[in-house]
């Protein structure tokens, strides 16, 4: 089946990704077309438009790291907002629907607000990212200064910070610097697939706790 992205019309295959020249107003167009739709995914960046139609297994993926970062967060004690989907903009510059976010350390700036104003609210403290087919770029959350995204490439979860004005790869995160998050990923997506993701984050509340 054909992608198909007319005034009228969006339909994108699974896993397909279509790189379109267009405008901010563009870009606003297509969104009002697209409405609430979770389907194709849509971002704005230098004067181009992306469309992608996730796989079946994005899904699960995202699904269980945000599970696998809230029990985390549950088990430090941390107060936290989560939210997906959500749409980040800057007019002009750049649009973007990252897969899962967490306000963590800004949590109480956007707690109970139906709208965040970009540039004006802070953005999140935490983006998670899955890359299946090469459409996500960490550089795209640059403008927003994310302080740290978490992209899952390759089955391997990779930790971006942000330093300075750009985004370098860390081997811990500065909201769990003690726990080994990419390791802690890739057991609980090795059991969420063997068995289920209610049986991959009961293994790890059991884990975490026996360690305390």
């Amino acid at each position: 089946m054909f992608a198909v992205v007319t005034p009228d019309t969006i339909h994108l295959p699974p896993g397909a990704v279509v790189r379109l020249p267009g405008s901010w107003q563009d870009y606003q167009a297509l969104n009002k077309q697209l409405g609430d739709r979770s389907s194709p995914r849509i971002k704005y960046r230098d004067g181009e438009i992306l469309l992608m139609a996730p796989l079946p297994e994005h899904g699960r993926k995202v699904s269980v790291i945000a599970d696998v970062a809230k029990v985390l967060l549950d088990h430090l004690g941390r107060e936290y907002e989560a939210f997906t989907p959500i749409t980040m903009e800057l007019p002009q510059e750049s649009g973007i629907e990252p897969d899962y976010c967490f306000y963590i350390e800004n949590w109480e700036a956007i707690a109970g607000k139906d709208r965040i104003n970009w540039g004006v609210d802070p953005s999140p403290d935490l983006v998670v990212e899955i890359d299946i087919t090469s459409y996500t770029n960490v550089n795209d959350y640059l403008p927003y200064r994310v302080p740290e995204v978490w992209l899952f490439r390759k089955n391997q979860l990779v930790i971006y910070r942000l330093q300075g004005d750009v985004y370098t790869v860390e081997t811990s995160s500065r909201y769990f610097p003690n726990i080994n998050v990419s390791k802690i990923v890739t057991e609980s997506l090795k059991i969420a697939y063997e068995r289920n993701t209610s049986a991959a984050i009961r293994e790890l509340r059991r884990k975490l706790t026996s360690e305390n």
